[in-house]
C-alpha cells in the first residue's frame, strides 16, 4: 500500500497521555539493550530526537549513570510528561527534555557523541529532515541508532498488528497505532533515504513492526 501521513505532532492531551500510558516495554527495552551492547562507548553526550515521554532515555540512564541525555520533542505535552517520569527516576541531572523541532534544533553542530530516535521517522512528512539533522549534529564517529515502524503490505496487515498488540488498548492508541503503521516506510524507502543523504548505515528489520537503522558518522 501507498503510504498515507499521518499528523507530525502528538500534541493534545489525551493523545499524548494514552501514547505515555501504553506499554512498549518490550520494544523500548529492545532497543536499549542493542544500543548499549553495540555502542556503549558512544553514548557519553547524547540527543534524543523524538523523544515522547523519555522512557527509552530513563532506561538507558539507569545502565549508564555517567550519560548526558538531551532530549527533544516537538509535543508541548510530551516534554511536559517527560520532564514529569524524568523527577520521578530522579534523573534530572542527567536527562534534560527540551521542546524542539527539527530541522532547526539551536543546538551546535557536532556536539554528539550519538543521534537516537525510535518511533518518530513514521511521523515526518520528509524523512530527510532527520537525516539531515543527524549529521548537522554528530561529531565525527558519532553513531546513529534509530528505530522505527515499517510499512505493512496493506491496510488488513496493519489492522492485524494492531489487534495483536494491543487489541486491549484504548480506542485513540489503536487508532494512533494503525495510522502510524500506514505512515511508516519500508526499508527500501529508508535505504533510498540514506544514500541520497550520503550516509552509509546499515536497515534491517528486527520484529514483524520494527526496522533498525544503525552505523557511524564518518
Amino acid at each position: 500500500m501507498d503510504r498515507v501521513l499521518e499528523p507530525e505532532l502528538m500534541d493534545g492531551e489525551e493523545q499524548s497521555i494514552a501514547y505515555a500510558q501504553a506499554d512498549f516495554s518490550d520494544s523500548n527495552q529492545w532497543y536499549v539493550e542493542h544500543l548499549i551492547d553495540e555502542f556503549s562507548g558512544h553514548l557519553q553526550k547524547v540527543i534524543d530526537i523524538g523523544c515522547g515521554p523519555a522512557d527509552v532515555d530513563i532506561r538507558i540512564a539507569r545502565i549508564k549513570p555517567d550519560i548526558e541525555i538531551i532530549a527533544v520533542d516537538g509535543s508541548e505535552q510530551m516534554i511536559k510528561i517527560a520532564q514529569q517520569a524524568v523527577k520521578g527516576a530522579e534523573f534530572e541531572q542527567l536527562i534534560m527534555p527540551k521542546l524542539g523541532y527539527i530541522p532547526g534544533l539551536p543546538i551546535s553542530q557536532h556536539t554528539f557523541d550519538a543521534i537516537l530516535s525510535k518511533d518518530l521517522l513514521h511521523h515526518l512528512p520528509d524523512p530527510s529532515v532527520l537525516w539531515n539533522e543527524a549529521k548537522r549534529l554528530g561529531k565525527s564517529g558519532a553513531a546513529i541508532y534509530v528505530m522505527d515502524l515499517f510499512r505493512p503490505r496493506t491496510q488488513e496487515d496493519a489492522r492485524q498488528i494492531v489487534e495483536k498488540v494491543a487489541a486491549n488498548g484504548p480506542t485513540i492508541l489503536k487508532q494512533d497505532f494503525f495510522n502510524s503503521l500506514c505512515a511508516a516506510f519500508t526499508s527500501e524507502e529508508v535505504e533510498e533515504q540514506l544514500r541520497a543523504a550520503g550516509l552509509r548505515l546499515q536497515v534491517a528489520k528486527v520484529s514483524e513492526r520494527h526496522m533498525l537503522i544503525k552505523g557511524t558518522l564518518p
